[in-house]
């Protein structure tokens, strides 16, 4: 399975608190991982130089047409703002229909507790993924 490395283009002060994101993505089809991976390597390229990113890696499962990504931010304006910039915004929209499934989550977390574990992230995922399941839907 390939994973890029963390790239961690500006470390926080041990002493403050960092947002952080984990996200999943299922493709629909094997043809379509090769376009979402070639498409991440540019997003996580802007990540290294996005205002406020402070560290980002993503793994791949080819096989499994399945993507995650976990980054940490010194705040969620800054990754707000990273989502809405080219070409990470371009890449969301080109991919849209590609994506099976999706799931994302966020939380804060004392800087001196990086790089998180993917481990954690996963387990943050799937609590994230029973929550959007079991949440109420709400008619008209």
């Amino acid at each position: 399975m390939p994973t890029l490395r963390w790239a961690v283009p500006d470390p926080p002060s041990p002493d403050t608190q960092v947002y952080v994101m984990a996200s999943r993505f299922e493709v629909r089809s094997r043809r379509d991982t090769l376009r979402f991976f070639l498409r991440s390597l540019s997003a996580w390229r802007q990540v290294r130089s996005a205002p406020g990113a402070l560290g980002a890696s993503l793994i791949a499962h080819p096989s499994k047409r399945t993507f995650y990504t976990l980054s940490w931010w010194v705040n969620r304006d800054a990754l707000y703002s990273y989502a809405r910039t080219e070409p990470h915004r371009g890449i969301m929209t080109a991919l849209r229909s590609t994506m099976k499934t999706s799931a994302f989550t966020l939380w804060e977390t004392p800087a001196d507790r990086l790089p998180i574990p993917w481990e954690e992230a996963h387990r943050h995922l799937a609590d994230q993924t029973r929550a959007d399941v079991n949440r109420p839907v709400a008619y008209g």
